[in-house]
């Protein structure tokens, strides 16, 4: 017994020395990961099949192993542990581990690992080659024809619409799996939500410090575009488009003012006499005045617009958001504005939906919007204007300076792109998942 002790310790004190090799070759190489290596810990566990992360007790994320089958990895390829380390940091930073709820989790599992051993293999980091790389950089060359860029986000979303059959799905995973993802299913969301927050910072500060990195050690686009996709900021559009709600009155019963006790007191004593009415109006806040202008030049295209397009209606046309007369423009514009369509009731808006045609097509310039927006002011089109958002790809003119009037401008985008142009600082930017 003190036998088969003495020789799981050794076996347990090499592993942990294999770790420690793997993480300061790391952090030699790729300085800028010092904060991602620093909030990671390790816990050997005996009987574990393949390594995987979780979050550890008392925060933090903890790497879980079996000592003896990384002795056998080290032995059969030394580079293979340090491989499988800058995997495991890599999902971490990209923040894979916390969509796995509201993923397909067998499709996100391959995604994550190709997007993972995409940036690995692009950081240019010497000794960390493995015997497959080839064929891993010949299926990633491939998909990156398809897509551009090699984001998670990007592979699921193709593997969702072409549906793989099981053996292209299971090749997929022979040549990129790594580490297990079991772990991705905590059952403690507190935790995990804390993790994932202590992650985020960690990312961003990577990103930041990744823009002064030497660019003749590593090809750092693609960890670009990884960290653009775990960093950006997720919106809860109906939230958003109730910034713009002004305060007035609707008809409707008032229940918050209105006493009962009183008007079924009435009701008792003389028949059929409440002592008081209810009020026919409540004050409440809703879209009255409102400007979606739609970019209709060659690159924003048709199904796409109108992905937005019957977001933004599904949102507005509810009895909580709408008021019965409103004064929506929806003005199309390429180069110049196309068409301004006035909406002043829910019939309108769903008669545009139905029946609008786009326009336009050429090149984007987004200043006549604001011009003709800002004369439709003057000549007294809109009383008290909260906001103006304006769906594009954002290749495009914008206005120097925010407009004169006080009214809040959004540029609405679907699926964010790496290398998109930035909006002005007085403007909000608003990333929409293309499954809206």
């Amino acid at each position: 017994m003190t036998q088969v002790s003495e020789k799981q310790r050794m076996t347990d004190e090499i592993a942990a020395k294999i770790w420690r090799l793997s993480r300061d070759r790391i952090l030699v190489n790729l300085r800028f990961l010092d904060t991602a290596l620093l909030g990671i810990s390790f816990d050997a566990r005996y009987g574990i099949d393949k390594p995987y992360f979780a979050s550890a007790p008392k925060g933090g994320t903890v790497i879980c192993y079996d000592s003896q089958y990384i002795l056998n990895r080290y032995k059969k390829n030394q580079n293979s542990v340090l491989r499988l380390y800058l995997h495991i940091i890599l999902h971490c930073i990209f923040n894979h581990a916390y969509r796995y709820d509201r993923v397909e989790q067998e499709l996100w599992d391959v995604s994550a690992d190709m997007a993972v051993e995409s940036v690995a293999m692009s950081l240019g980091m010497s000794g960390m080659e493995l015997p497959a790389d080839r064929e891993r950089r010949e299926v990633l060359a491939q998909w990156r024809q398809r897509l551009g860029a090699i984001t998670a986000e990007k592979i699921y979303k193709r593997l969702k619409n072409d549906r793989l059959g099981i053996s292209e799905l299971l090749e997929l995973r022979r040549l990129f799996e790594f580490d297990a993802h079991e772990s991705w299913k905590a059952a403690d969301t507190e935790m995990l939500e804390i993790t994932q927050a202590q992650w985020k910072k960690i990312s961003e500060r990577i990103k930041a410090e990744l823009k002064g990195f030497s660019q003749d050690k590593s090809n750092d686009k693609g960890m670009l575009q990884n960290l653009e996709e775990a960093t950006k900021e997720e919106y809860d559009y109906d939230d958003f488009l109730r910034r713009f709600c002004v305060s007035g009155e609707d008809i409707r019963i008032n229940d918050d003012e209105f006493d009962y006790v009183y008007y079924t007191y009435g009701l008792s004593l003389y028949g059929n006499l409440p002592l008081v009415e209810p009020l026919e109006y409540k004050d409440v806040n809703k879209i009255k005045e409102f400007v979606i202008a739609i970019d209709t030049s060659g690159s924003c295209r048709g199904a796409i617009v109108q992905t937005f397009l019957n977001k933004t209606y599904g949102i507005l046309k509810s009895s909580e958001n709408f008021f019965r007369k409103v004064n929506i423009h929806i003005i199309q514009c390429d180069s110049e504005v196309q068409r301004d369509t006035k909406i002043t009731n829910d019939d309108e808006f769903e008669s545009f939906m139905k029946e609008g045609q786009l326009e336009g097509f050429g090149a984007t310039d987004f200043r006549p919007v604001f011009e003709y927006v800002d004369n439709a002011i003057e000549n007294g089109e809109f009383e008290n204007l909260k906001g103006l958002i304006y769906f594009t790809d954002g290749y495009g003119v914008f206005p120097e300076h925010k407009p004169p009037y006080n009214y809040d401008v959004a540029f609405v985008f679907l699926d964010d792109e790496f290398d998109k142009p930035e909006i002005p600082p007085w403007a909000i930017k608003v990333v929409l998942p293309s499954d809206y």
